[in-house]
């Protein structure tokens, strides 16, 4: 029997271990060779690898643009401030300075801990955001480890609640949250940049590499407001609401031949730099949102249908005997009887007669009445560009009953914002022109559009001075060394949920323009519910135009139209001696 003879070392299959070898000599070569590479030919490939894992980009922070009014007084300013953040796998070791950090960061001691402990697995929280920077450099100068800081801008408004609802607020984020900061948020927010910086594993900073962006800040925007119109604007209108005990109100006020808004006040308002306690209806811009019937202050408007249409003129009459027309189940009253129960289109206005008012608009019919109303601004958007702008309502009927057309003709069936109220009358103060309207500084006088009749329009004018001036008119609303003109309404308050109107509820009303020769600024004041002294617009509403209109002029440098003749008076003669005394 032949015995198998083992041969070791591979003899019995040579070529298997020949190929082993083989195969690890080439895997020994090409290893060496990426060595090689790596170190000599392509070095700056590691230096790559290891910048990654330690290059950081940084964003730098990008100031909001500024917001001023048309003189350039801040409305909103973004100032830097500090945030302060921890890692908290960092700082949950450094129990011993815990009491010294929340002293500086202003909070206690049990809850910093607590809130430190719960997030002991992350590597990220905010401990406090937007401190004042000799703050949040307190905080820094402890050098607690895993404590950082980040540089940041906080949004301040140094008119406070003055102009809260036209220019709003922003969010932690800097992003504009309501009024003109929300209109043009893209305008105003900046660019952040980046730069590119050397940190360790931790996220401490190395060594800062380079800037690879600037920041770009964000554009600046000039409003059309005048600040000092607002402070007096708002202080009118909140001692009005705390005489008459009202629940709320809203003033606008008009550059008449630019259309530019001067001035845009709302009572209750909120304070934009501390909002901890704001309640959600302080945040309401009244002004462009609230919509009313306005009631005898829309009576100027129908007048001018009936003048446009050529069937009337001022000297005729209309017979409002005994003070109460009867339509159905209706029965329209006047407030004021009129003398002999005779009334020309001027004294409609003065005793704002609804009788009279009504019998016109019966005449001219209502749609006549719609499209001047139309015309004026009502059921539109006044450009403007606010956010949450409401249009009102302008009613359109098929077919046009009496009850409707006389309803709409003495200021009930539709609604309006005091905006829109405002502009009404600086298209009746610019003659009849409707100028574009702007929230923004205009620099040029815009083009107009004629949308009343220029005959029509100046003879309204006439009428309404005549119903401030004559002996039974607006007496509260006469501005001294001043002619004005203006109308007086008292709305009553429709119900919520049901329909018909609140009982003694009522908003208070009065619109005009002055001087009335030439005619520069239009004013609309809207008081809601005032419970205490009278509710009639012009016992209430007309006193606020009178004292805003007259500071409003002399601040603006406007030229008196209404002076006495001057006394000649013969000063007595003074040695020079009594003169150096």
């Amino acid at each position: 029997m032949k015995k198998f003879a083992f041969k070791p070392n591979g003899s019995l299959y040579p070529w298997r271990f020949r190929l082993v070898i083989a195969l690890l000599g080439l895997c020994c070569v090409a290893v060496t060779w990426r060595i090689v590479e790596l170190h000599v030919l392509d070095e700056g490939f590691l230096k790559n690898q290891g910048d990654k894992r330690s290059v950081r980009h940084v964003p730098i922070p990008a100031h909001r643009g500024q917001i001023t009014d048309r003189n350039g007084e801040p409305l909103a300013v973004s100032t830097p401030v500090l945030t302060i953040w921890a890692n908290p796998s960092q700082l949950i070791n450094q129990q011993q300075q815990w009491p010294a950090l929340a002293e500086a960061l202003g909070t206690d001691l049990s809850t910093f801990s607590q809130r430190l402990q719960s997030n002991a697995d992350k590597e990220f929280i905010y401990l406090r955001r937007r401190m004042v920077p000799a703050a949040g450099e307190a905080v820094m100068a402890l050098k607690v480890p895993g404590v950082y800081s980040i540089e940041e801008y906080r949004r301040f408004y140094p008119a406070g609640e003055v102009a809260a609802h036209l220019v709003g607020f922003t969010n932690v984020d800097e992003k504009g949250q309501e009024g003109v900061e929300l209109a043009y948020d893209h305008w105003l927010e900046g660019l952040p940049g980046k730069r590119q910086v050397l940190q360790d594993r931790r996220g401490r900073l190395i060594k800062d590499v380079q800037v690879v962006k600037n920041a770009r800040p964000g554009n600046d925007l000039a409003l059309s407001i005048d600040l000092r119109l607002q402070y007096l604007a708002h202080r009118q209108l909140r001692e009005a609401l705390q005489e008459f005990e009202a629940r709320a109100g809203s003033i606008v006020m008009l550059d008449v031949r630019t259309g530019e808004v001067l001035a845009m006040v709302n009572h209750p308002t909120y304070n934009p730099n501390n909002r901890a306690h704001l309640k959600p209806d302080m945040m309401r811009n009244r002004a462009l949102i609230d919509v009313f019937e306005p009631g005898s202050t829309v009576k100027p408007i129908s007048m001018s249908a009936a003048l446009a249409s050529g069937r009337w003129s001022p000297t005729d009459q209309v017979n409002v005997y005994p003070g109460t027309l009867r339509i159905g189940r209706y029965t329209i009253r006047d407030v004021s009887r009129a003398p002999g129960g005779v009334l020309d289109l001027t004294g409609i206005l003065l005793k704002s007669s609804n009788v009279g008012m009504s019998k016109i608009a019966f005449d001219i019919g209502g749609p006549a009445l719609r499209e001047t109303m139309q015309n004026v601004g009502f059921g539109q958007y006044t450009g403007l560009g606010f956010p949450g702008e409401r249009v009102g309502n302008l009613p359109s009927y098929r077919e046009w009953r009496q009850a409707e057309t006389a309803a709409l003709s003495y200021g009930y069936g539709l609604s309006v914002t005091t905006m829109q109220m405002a502009q009404a009358y600086a298209i009746l103060a610019n003659d009849g022109r409707k100028a574009p309207m702007s929230l923004l500084r205009i620099n040029e006088k815009p083009g107009t559009q004629q949308m009343i009749p220029e005959d029509v329009a100046l003879t309204v004018q006439g009428m309404l001075q005549q119903v401030i001036e004559l002996p039974g008119g607006t007496f509260r609303a006469q501005v001294p060394g001043y002619h004005v003109s203006g109308k007086s309404g008292t709305a009553r308050k429709t119900s919520v949920g049901s329909k018909g109107y609140k009982e003694d509820s009522y908003r208070s009303l009065f619109a005009g323009f002055a001087p009335s020769t030439d005619p520069r600024i239009a004013i609309a004041v809207v008081i809601d519910e005032p419970t205490k002294g009278g509710y009639y617009g012009g016992l209430v509403a007309a006193p606020v135009f009178s004292g805003l209109m007259s500071n409003a002029l002399r601040l603006l440098n406007i030229a008196p139209d209404n002076l006495a003749e001057m006394q000649q008076v013969e000063l007595p003669t003074v040695d020079a001696g009594e003169e150096r005394g």
